[in-house]
């Protein structure tokens, strides 16, 4: 408004419309100047995000990045085709991947030993991520030397579940122009990975029909996940030496436990396996942890868990038609699109008075299914909640702990109200009629089975159950689950992280 009211006060009007004309026109080109620049960035970011450049070592992690990535680009594959960690030597075009990548996911030394100058000398700019380092996945350490840590944590597909959000937030960290497809693709790779823990839980005790020996401990998390009973190995990878030693070690348990499976694996070499099998009756068979011989892609790491059981179920002699019955039984589960926990449910705690889903509200919620006669896996679950709430302090009483039994034909009020006492003195015992225990724990996606009783006293029998703890926010809203194995340490600093 000020500029006409001084060219009409002046006598040079025509000068002043000529400037007006001249910075009219020194707008315009500006105002074009910045829309090509921010077209320019604009597509220069859409370039970046269409050319981002992932690497991954192995096929079991490069499959759930190739998932993630779906309709953005693709993932490289360092090793392929059936190259193993365990002789390969790095080429040109390892170092040329691992030189222009954006993001480089490896196991660890412990698996890729060769690749571990090449990774540490990648530029500032590259993100790497040493998957053995990671709080979140649940890692065990090696049974032949402490020191090391047992590099083949994805047989635990609950891992995989695990890696699948922590490959979701990396991508989403380096590219969040495409955060909405990388959680998107999330959601439809989490079904299939749901699918395999249902498999295993309804085909739970399928495996327990006899003993296994490895010659490598490829199946240490397969092991602790599903209570595979195996017997020993002769070591954890070919990194380590084979000493003569371990060998006799081995083949005097297996005598000992009259063990008739042993399980090889591929790409792995086995020294003096003949020291091992000499005179024994055995059922041999090789494992596949890596993925050697099936195709790379999105597919791939539930075609390698399937292909691993059923070399375990075969080598074990397990009943197959009750295999492919438990397969039937996970495909045709259901499992919900959301993540969400929800329902109606009515149930006692030890001192008699009703807990339905709205009690689980106005606060955080931490819920264990169990039972009061468990052997060691549910006190030790308590125990590790326990001392994860006493580690929190004060912000402690923002989480409300919860055991609810999956055995309600023994674990009635005042039972259960004895068994809580040894644990977190907040903790709320849970039991109710079988049929309200069993929708619960459908909502949960929890699974248990009552094992073979005792002819002689029916009281007497074990309950197989799925042993993860499940934290709900204060609205009902179900927000993570903590796979058996975790830490106290490591329970508390993620919980600190949701409740602060």
């Amino acid at each position: 408004m000020s500029r006409p009211a001084r060219v009409r006060k002046g006598s040079r009007a025509g000068g002043g419309q000529t400037r007006r004309g001249l910075l009219a026109m020194r707008g315009s080109w500006y105002r074009v100047l910045v829309a090509g620049l921010l077209l320019l960035l604009t597509l220069g970011r859409v370039e970046a995000a269409g050319d981002l450049k992932v690497v991954a070592t192995i096929k079991p992690v490069h499959a759930l990045l190739a998932g993630l990535m779906k309709d953005i680009g693709e993932p490289q594959l360092l090793l392929q085709g059936e190259q193993s960690p365990f002789d390969y030597q790095p080429d040109e075009r390892a170092r040329r991947l691992l030189q222009e990548a954006d993001l480089v996911v490896w196991v660890g030394p412990e698996l890729e030993k060769t690749l571990q100058p090449l990774i540490a000398g990648l530029p500032q700019r590259t993100r790497v991520i040493e998957l053995l380092s990671q709080d979140d996945l649940k890692i065990l350490p090696s049974r032949t030397d402490p020191t090391q840590r047992n590099p083949f944590f994805w047989m635990d597909d609950r891992n995989a579940i695990i890696l699948l959000d922590l490959l979701t937030d990396a991508l989403i960290a380096i590219d969040p122009e495409r955060s909405h497809v990388y959680t998107r693709n999330r959601l439809r790779l989490l079904k299939p990975l749901k699918r395999i823990d249902r498999e295993y839980e309804y085909g739970y005790r399928g495996l327990q029909t006899g003993t296994v020996a490895e010659y490598y401990d490829s199946l240490y998390y397969f092991e602790q996940a599903y209570a595979l009973p195996v017997v020993g190995h002769v070591a954890t990878t070919p990194w380590d030496p084979i000493e003569t030693a371990k060998v006799l070690a081995l083949r005097s348990r297996m005598r000992e436990y009259k063990t008739g499976c042993l399980l090889l694996d591929r790409g792995m070499p086995a020294e003096g396996l003949e020291l091992l099998t000499t005179d024994m009756a055995l059922t041999q068979d090789t494992l596949d942890p890596l993925g050697l011989q099936l195709p790379a892609g999105e597919g791939l790491y539930v075609k390698l868990m399937r292909h691993n059981t059923d070399v375990i179920k075969g080598c074990l002699q397990a009943d197959m038609d009750e295999a492919a019955r438990a397969r039937a039984q996970a495909e045709a589960a259901f499992i919900p699109d959301n993540e969400g926990i929800g329902g109606r449910f009515i149930l006692t705690d030890q001192y008699g008075r009703l807990v339905t889903e709205e009690n689980l509200r106005g606060h955080w919620s931490l819920v264990y299914f169990g039972y009061t006669h468990c052997p060691d896996v549910c006190p030790t679950s308590l125990a590790t909640m326990t001392q994860a709430l006493k580690r929190l302090g004060p912000k402690a009483e923002r989480i409300q702990p919860y055991f609810v039994t999956v055995d309600p034909e023994r674990d009635k009020a005042s039972v259960i109200r004895e068994y809580v006492k040894y644990f977190d003195p907040r903790l709320i015992g849970l039991t109710g009629t079988p049929a309200m225990i069993q929708r619960l724990a459908d909502e949960f996606g929890v699974r248990f089975e009552k094992g073979e009783v005792d002819p002689e006293d029916p009281s007497l029998y074990a309950m197989d159950h799925s042993a993860s703890l499940f934290l709900m926010a204060p609205d009902g809203r179900f927000v993570t689950k903590f796979a058996y194995g975790i830490s106290a340490r490591t329970l508390a600093e993620k919980l600190e992280e949701y409740v602060r």
